[in-house]
């Protein structure tokens, strides 16, 4: 049965993207605090105590990874979040993982910091949950703080320490040693080849919990994914390298819906330099095979470039009917002249632009350039649409 978890949403509101965020063992939504206030200027933010954690029940254990993922589907289905960006440290870093394998589609982009596809041997965290449930989660308090922190930085805000203590003693004290046992049994390494969701993967340098060797693990059998390791930073490198993983978070994130709207951009200027038949075409062709150069060409040539404000599209045109003309690249050549026409470029226009390619770039180059046209206009392009072969 799942618990409804405590949590905090922070951000613009209705229509931007949503980042959830999900801590470590032993902490509560405020070790995310040096995130939250970045990251929410352009994105909703939703930070949140695991069971057993912070506000969250304490139900009886144990617990598993899979019920604690459980409960964070729940918490999604409450908020009416189909899917979203999720980042999960350590203990959150593997019901993360679960549920980028178990529910992608609920899993926009998913980053992981300091955690690891499996963790210590079962019995260690057998005995840590029996030594908290008989001693209280302040009798390893200090134990747990000590690999937060490089001693750098321990030895440099003593207040941090002392705060990050307080936060692991007030920890329930079942729902800390349940949390072990979850771990304890947990063990996703067979898994991890079937999250497709992009993966940034970020590690400590200093960790001694998840080593860098962990997270590189995690990021070697992720199909889609980047490894960062950071120096210096131990086990909560979020907070030790606080502006440099909300940056790395945010554009991971960023990444995809970046993607989107320049290809999106990139289809309007491809369709409007070349025509809906042309376009069409291409995209009716298009296979397996050749769908990365069609989604290459169209955010890089007309998402990026043929974009930019610097050079209005006619000016555009004529550069790359230059251009074509002196490489001699008659396909794309011819094409692009058809295009040219049947946008309204008087001939003359191309006369000018082939004489000049022949001074520069060779008469035989402009010899073909003249042929192609030639062949264009007495096909009547310009006045009625032709068929033509596809190209980008």
């Amino acid at each position: 049965m799942t618990v409804a978890l405590a949590h905090q949403i922070t951000g613009p509101g209705p229509g931007a993207p949503t980042l959830v965020l999900l801590g470590s063992l032993g902490s509560d939504r405020s070790m995310w605090d040096p995130q939250v206030r970045a990251l929410s200027a352009d994105a909703n933010v939703v930070a949140v105590d695991l069971r057993g954690h912070g506000g969250s029940p304490v139900p009886e254990g144990p617990y598993t990874v899979a019920e604690l993922a459980g409960d964070v589907l729940a918490l999604l289905d409450s908020l009416k979040l189909a899917a979203v960006h999720l980042v999960g440290h350590s203990l959150g870093g593997a019901v993360s993982q679960w549920l980028a394998a178990h529910a992608p589609t609920r899993v926009q982009t998913l980053t992981l910091l300091c955690t690891s596809a499996r963790f210590a041997e079962p019995q260690s965290w057998l005995d840590r949950a029996a030594a908290v449930r008989s001693e209280s989660t302040a009798s390893i308090a200090e134990a747990v703080v000590g690999r937060w922190y490089t001693s750098e930085l321990a030895a440099r805000d003593p207040e941090l320490v002392a705060s990050s203590r307080a936060m692991v003693e007030a920890t329930a004290d079942e729902g800390y040693a349940a949390c072990c046992e979850a771990l304890s049994g947990w063990d996703g390494r067979a898994d991890l080849a079937r999250i497709s969701a992009p993966t940034l993967v970020i590690a400590g340098e200093q960790d001694p919990s998840t080593t860098p060797a962990d997270l590189r693990y995690i990021a070697e059998h992720t199909a889609s994914s980047t490894l960062y390791v950071l120096d210096p930073a131990a086990h909560l490198a979020n907070v030790e390298q606080a502006g440099r993983v909300t940056a790395l978070i945010a554009a991971h994130a960023a990444g995809p819906a970046q993607r989107t709207e320049t290809y999106q951009a990139g289809m309007r200027v491809r369709r409007s330099v070349l025509g809906d038949a042309h376009v069409d075409r291409a995209i009716a062709e298009t296979t397996e095979f050749t769908e990365p150069f069609q989604d290459f060409i169209t955010r890089t040539a007309w998402g990026d470039v043929w974009s930019r404000p610097g050079l209005d599209h006619h000016t555009r045109r004529l550069l790359t009917l230059a251009i074509l003309t002196a490489v001699g690249n008659e396909h794309e050549l011819d094409m692009h002249i058809r295009a040219a026409l049947r946008d309204g470029m008087v001939p003359d226009e191309l006369v000018e632009v082939f004489l000049h390619t022949a001074v520069y770039a060779g008469v035989p180059n402009s010899n073909l350039a003249f042929a192609l046209g030639k062949n264009a206009l007495a096909e009547g392009v310009g006045s009625v649409d032709t068929e033509e072969q596809a190209g980008p």
